[in-house]
């Protein structure tokens, strides 16, 4: 299973999904025989890798904040004492 086909959200894998999906109509019936199979894994080996970035950056961003958050959090217990 896979997320849904659209190009403006995995745009990593755009030259794939296209093959995929041209895969697809070409072959209404071999899709089901496996006919489509190889590009399949091509595409999930993309969104592995497009995941892996994203999650990369996600954890850059919480790590960032998270140090904002400590400083705001000094800051502000220095000025009560």
């Amino acid at each position: 299973m896979h997320p849904p086909l659209t190009l403006h959200r995995h745009p990593l894998c755009a030259d794939i999904i296209e093959e995929f999906q041209k895969c697809h109509t070409d072959h209404p019936l071999g899709k089901f025989l496996g006919q489509c199979t190889e590009l399949k894994v091509k595409l999930d080996r993309c969104f592995r890798q497009e995941k892996a970035i994203k999650r990369k950056a996600n954890f850059e961003q919480s790590k960032k904040l998270k140090e904002r958050l400590q400083a705001y959090r000094k800051e502000t217990a220095d000025m009560q004492s």
